[in-house]
């Protein structure tokens, strides 16, 4: 095989963290992927995966040898499409990477139109709670809510959205609504420990922001969840803005506690430095930031 054919394959294996999912991955069977990384490791002498019945990983030779691939193949597409100049055509695999429910509702549509319009290409999709190393695990994009630390990843802002409290209007007219934050404790609320504040509320007052101790009678793993407790006149919770925007355009949801809400947290499309060239991820960072700059919800 020829040296990017077995670079391409231990690249797979070694982002995939599987020798089956790489093979599906480029379009190959899994003992052609296997051949590949054994004639690679073979000539470079050098074990680059760790292989076991229950995972594959890369060791730390296959580590630091991976960030050079990586390197050198994102060279060979931009040299690619240079050469094709106008007509080169989106192509290859992509990894984007989001929050769970974010994913689902505004990335996930915007994936489909690109797949559609672009038919050469691929895309891996890991829909996530939790902040994803893109250049440790392989990612091209990434959607990021929040402030984002000092980094090497360029990044482009496409929204913004706040931190809410929401109860049902059949729940707020049998049980009030509160005035301020302290009147929580007179009130059923339902927390979502896949956020790092499900017991501490924090709310603003006028002279600095509080943090409000609730004991919540349900406590649920998704923010899913804890809307659908509220839409099912439970109590109030507290999720972000995008998540319960179809609920309060519908009235199935309240906003309450609007005064005392923190400062809203910008949303951005991320993605590794030195990586806007190619093709198939400048396309997609356009149409997706298109996309979300024109949804209400993050506006």
């Amino acid at each position: 095989m020829d040296r990017l054919t077995t670079m391409s394959a231990f690249a797979a294996v070694a982002e995939e963290q599987s020798f089956s999912g790489a093979a599906r991955r480029l379009n190959l069977s899994p003992p052609v992927v296997t051949r590949a990384v054994s004639e690679l490791e073979k000539r470079l002498k050098v074990k680059l995966l760790e292989r076991t019945t229950r995972y594959v990983r890369a060791t730390e030779a296959g580590l630091r040898y991976l960030e050079d691939v990586r390197r050198i193949l994102d060279e060979v597409e931009i040299a690619d499409e240079a050469a094709a100049g106008v007509n080169a055509e989106p192509r290859g695999n992509l990894v984007v990477t989001a929050p769970v429910l974010f994913g689902r509702m505004h990335v996930m549509p915007g994936i489909i139109e690109y797949l559609n319009r672009y038919p050469e290409t691929q895309v891996s999709a890991l829909f996530l709670d939790r902040v994803v190393n893109l250049v440790d695990e392989g990612i091209d994009v990434g959607i990021r809510i929040g402030e984002l630390p000092d980094s090497s990843m360029r990044a482009l802002k496409v929204g913004a959205v706040r931190l809410v409290s929401v109860a049902s209007p059949i729940y707020l007219k049998n049980n009030g609504e509160p005035a301020s934050p302290d009147g929580l404790s007179d009130h059923s609320t339902i927390a979502s420990n896949a956020a790092n504040n499900f017991i501490g509320w924090q709310y603003k007052n006028p002279k600095k922001q509080k943090t409000f101790r609730v004991k919540p009678r349900l406590v649920v793993s998704t923010n899913g969840a804890a809307i659908e407790a509220a839409r099912n006149d439970f109590g109030i919770t507290r999720v972000l803005s995008y998540q319960v925007a179809p609920y309060l355009a519908s009235g199935e949801l309240q906003r309450i506690l609007e005064a005392f809400e923190p400062a809203e947290s910008p949303v951005h499309i991320i993605h590794r430095e030195g990586r806007y060239s190619s093709s198939k991820i400048r396309t997609f960072i356009d149409l997706l930031a298109g996309r979300l700059k024109s949804e209400e919800a993050l506006m």
